[in-house]
């Protein structure tokens, strides 16, 4: 006689619809309009942008919104940036999503401010919050949005330069910059990565 399993745990599915988008940052209030911050700056503004508030959550904060068919939630971790990989983990387990469609924002000093560069993949290249991400998903198969903080500072000053104040001349430049990075987050989930890295990263 054959009996069947009826009571088999059904499989949850991912939602291929529904992106997970991290900004990498430190909280507290310290940490507030410094160069290491633009992660959790870029999403601040985007989330205005949407008219969407941020919910206090496990592991950081949260903020979701709907784009083009697309549900974007919004993470900023409160863990700091050295342990930013146990919440992006977490969420992505939570949210049931994929890790192709996790994108992570963070500051580069390789990079000159005002300049961006969307890669799918890559090393942490230095950056603590991505060594650490690499370290829990055991992989560095995640996009990741690296914005540009140039590298005006004198050797072995480079902590204080990144966790320092944006200058009144750097101002000028951000909300641009800022914009743009909103941008190529949307585009990122509606028109996909490789369109949107031919055309974000030549600007």
């Amino acid at each position: 006689m054959w009996i069947f399993n009826i009571f088999k745990k059904k499989e949850v599915k991912e939602d291929p619809m529904k992106y997970l988008i991290v900004g990498l940052g430190n909280p507290g209030a310290e940490y507030d309009d410094t160069r290491h911050n633009v992660g959790f700056e870029v999403l601040d503004r985007l989330a205005i942008r949407q008219g969407e508030k941020w919910e206090d959550v496990r592991y950081g904060w949260i903020c979701k919104f709907k784009h083009k068919g697309r549900t974007f939630i919004l993470l900023k971790p409160n863990t700091y940036m050295n342990l930013s990989g146990k919440a992006i983990q977490y969420w992505l387990q939570k949210e049931k999503i994929k890790q192709d469609k996790l994108l992570v924002v963070l500051d580069d000093l390789n990079l000159d401010l005002g300049r961006m560069k969307l890669r799918a993949k890559g090393s942490d290249g230095g950056h603590n919050g991505l060594k650490n991400i690499q370290q829990v998903l055991g992989n560095q198969q995640y996009a990741r949005l690296r914005m540009g903080i140039g590298d005006d500072f004198k050797k072995g000053k480079q902590v204080n330069f990144v966790l320092g104040k944006w200058t009144d001349k750097e101002w000028e430049l951000l909300p641009d910059f800022f914009s743009k990075g909103q941008e190529c987050i949307l585009s990122f989930a509606t028109i996909g990565i490789n369109q949107t890295m031919s055309e974000y990263n030549r600007q």
